[in-house]
């Protein structure tokens, strides 16, 4: 069965810190763009931080530039998203997703510009005091 699992999320005070695993199974990561979206109540999902497969270069939103950092451990087959100084306004469901590299870039499936082959069913973090 492929998929992805995501885990780490949870409640945590602000300027705090998490990181989410993106594991998957079925699947080799290391063929894949992986991304991290994610969804809050009453708004659309965006995209937070991708990660191409070849040359790992990574694209931020603006929202997110020098606090969050995405890596991957092809050897754990698991793509990471370290969360540092979280905000209230971080407060979301993330989820992880894999994109084929034909004819896409990790800014475009940042964007959602282009389909995405692979979804997680998300991890919920919540920033609060």
């Amino acid at each position: 069965q492929l998929q992805l699992v995501e885990s780490g999320g949870g409640l945590v005070q602000p300027g705090g810190s998490l990181r989410l695993p993106c594991t998957a199974s079925g699947f080799s990561l290391d063929r894949y763009i992986i991304g991290w979206f994610r969804q809050a109540p009453g708004k659309e999902r965006e995209g937070v931080s991708c990660i191409s497969n070849s040359d790992l270069s990574t694209h931020y939103a603006d929202s997110v530039k020098g606090r969050f950092t995405i890596s991957r451990d092809n050897a754990k087959n698991t793509v990471y998203l370290q969360m540092n100084g979280l905000k209230p306004e971080d407060t979301a469901v993330y989820y992880c997703a894999a994109r084929n590299p034909f004819i896409a870039t990790v800014q475009a499936m940042c964007l959602m510009s282009v389909s995405v082959n692979y979804w997680g069913k998300g991890t919920p973090v919540t920033v609060s005091s």
